[in-house]
């Protein structure tokens, strides 16, 4: 009789174990399910960003009054075989009549008004407000010879004339010998357009006093308060340009209109 209770007492034992093991087991398990959870959805990636930059408004795409003139550069020596293509395959958009005549550098090095180096050989010329770059076709009346140029300067400064040619560019049109000439200028394209928008400004003199220079500069501030004046030396002369707030074409009319120089005349000038 011990021996069957102790051996029922150890199988009660074990069976006892065996069931606190087995609940155990069961709530470890159940306690494991719980804690795994499905991963939550890969976020997606932020939108990318664009390659341009965002619209400027319209105070950042307003140049400063006395802002410096982006440079327009020709090609090397002015032209190229495509620009007499292109002549040759359009009409011209504006034509001009009125006395060419030719002009060298003072110096060497000396930058022309779209900021490149004058060259002599260059097939360019000077005007006083067709566009920087405009492609144009220059014939002289008195001879029938023409060729194409771009302009790259600004002149001349001087009464009736409205065209300044690169020695390069007075041979090619007949006017190198006779130092002036009645030309016909048909211009062909232009970076920018002719008749709306531009950078704008009044040129006075030559003065041969610097005084006198400095003096109507002195006025002209008065005057207009808001505009740029400066004074410059030229060859052998001194010069006054006024820039109207904003480089505006119609106030700078106005003043070239009115201004009644000592010496020299008011010219309207374009600078881009």
């Amino acid at each position: 009789m011990k021996m069957q209770r102790g051996y029922s007492s150890g199988i009660w034992r074990w069976a006892s174990l065996a069931g606190l093991f087995a609940t155990l087991l069961g709530a470890s398990g159940c306690h494991h399910r719980q804690q795994v959870q499905a991963p939550p959805p890969q976020a997606l990636p932020p939108p990318p960003q664009p390659a341009y930059p965002p619209p400027q408004t319209e105070a950042e795409t307003t140049p400063p009054p006395s802002a410096r003139i982006p440079i327009t550069p020709a090609p090397e020596g002015g032209i190229t075989a495509e620009d007499l293509d292109y002549i040759a395959a359009h009409k011209p958009i504006l034509t001009q009549v009125g006395y060419a005549t030719w002009y060298t550098a003072p110096y060497k090095g000396r930058r022309t008004a779209n900021g490149q180096i004058f060259e002599d050989y260059a097939m360019t010329a000077a005007h006083r407000t067709l566009p920087m770059g405009a492609l144009i076709l220059v014939t002289n009346l008195e001879t029938g010879q023409s060729a194409a140029m771009r302009i790259t300067d600004r002149g001349p400064f001087v009464e009736d004339r409205i065209l300044d040619m690169t020695m390069a560019s007075a041979k090619a049109t007949g006017v190198y010998r006779a130092g002036i000439a009645q030309v016909r200028i048909d211009v062909y394209e232009t970076p920018k357009s002719i008749n709306t928008g531009g950078r704008w400004c009044v040129q006075i003199g030559a003065f041969h006093s610097e005084r006198d220079a400095l003096k109507l500069k002195e006025e002209l501030l008065r005057r207009y308060a808001d505009a740029n004046v400066i004074e410059f030396p030229g060859e052998k002369s001194y010069w006054v340009r006024i820039r109207p707030e904003g480089d505006n074409r119609q106030m700078a009319e106005y003043i070239a209109s009115h201004l009644r120089p000592s010496e020299g005349e008011a010219y309207l000038t374009r600078l881009d």
